[in-house]
């Protein structure tokens, strides 16, 4: 069988643009400050909430100009749109989780662009390579060595996600011990120096469950910035028949669902919503929530005939 994404997933719709030619020109940045919006961010990931949407703070409210650390995520029109990590975040407020799927496509690319720099800067600021202090530079995309004038980048760790399929009716989903009872996701794992995506997909299939898949599929990309990851997202196929052996530890649990308990599932109010996980009889299957690409695959799979 062969299905396709409806809708790319949430976090990968933004249409701001990035303005990386704009990295840098201080001057510019430096004029549009006075009318610049700034998503304010904790350590913790949370960011103010304004209604359904995320909470911008005006430039001048932050201070006179672009503080040390703050970071350009793009221009939105004629707005330049900024984040900051600050030690605490007024109420109202959420994070990426578990108020991420009330946002908009573009709130949602920008949020993750936010998430993704800030949490690098967090682990950048001595160098790699001599272990002196580096400096922010370019609109918060570079961090330079002092020592030496090295230029760090920001990092991005791609990792596999795949939705492991019989080529029939069933699909196979796993879940952590650590997770809550009866939520079962797609399998994943961090791609290795010198593999390429396709060959990430048999291998971490095989570690976590047991079993050599066959067909690895492209299906769609997601940032996915929990710190700074990479979701690419693939469907392979598998034998029911195959004994299940969960080899490298990560995996509790996994089981083939077909796709009318999977279609059921979809029904049940996410995970997301902290009033709705036990909400009516206890349910064979619970599965991730909408901003995850997870659930965008599964979703995809599910909707085929």
């Amino acid at each position: 069988m062969s299905f396709t994404l409806g809708s790319p997933p949430l976090f990968s719709r933004g249409t701001v643009p990035r303005a990386a030619e704009l990295r840098g020109n201080h001057g510019e940045a430096r004029q549009a400050w006075p009318a610049a919006q700034v998503l304010l961010v904790d350590a913790r990931g949370r960011f103010g909430l304004d209604g359904d949407g995320m909470r911008w703070t005006p430039g001048p409210q932050v201070g006179e100009e672009p503080p040390e650390g703050a970071v350009l995520l793009g221009v939105d029109g004629e707005t330049y749109r900024w984040a900051l990590r600050v030690d605490e975040v007024a109420e109202p407020a959420g994070d990426a989780r578990t108020a991420g799927f009330h946002l908009d496509g573009d709130d949602a690319g920008l949020l993750v662009t936010a998430l993704g720099l800030l949490n690098w800067h967090d682990s950048a600021q001595f160098s790699p390579t001599t272990g002196q202090p580096t400096a922010v530079e370019k609109s918060g995309w570079v961090r330079r060595d002092l020592s030496c004038g090295r230029e760090e980048f920001p990092r991005t760790d791609p990792a596999i996600i795949t939705v492991v399929h019989d080529g029939a009716d069933r699909v196979l989903l796993g879940r952590q011990a650590v997770w809550p009872d009866r939520w079962y996701s797609t399998l994943a794992g961090f791609v290795e120096p010198g593999e390429s995506l396709e060959q990430c997909v048999i291998r971490e299939v095989y570690e976590e469950v047991g079993i050599t898949v066959s067909q690895p599929r492209y299906l769609g990309s997601q940032p996915w910035p929990f710190p700074r990851s990479l979701m690419v997202g693939f469907a392979a196929v598998g034998d029911p028949e195959e004994p299940l052996r969960f080899l490298d530890g990560e995996i509790a649990d996994a089981a083939w669902f077909t796709r009318d308990q999977v279609r059921e599932a979809l029904t049940a109010k996410e995970w997301t919503d902290p009033e709705g996980v036990d909400d009516g009889p206890p349910a064979p299957l619970r599965l991730p929530g909408s901003v995850s690409i997870a659930r965008t695959m599964i979703e995809a799979w599910a909707a085929a005939d």
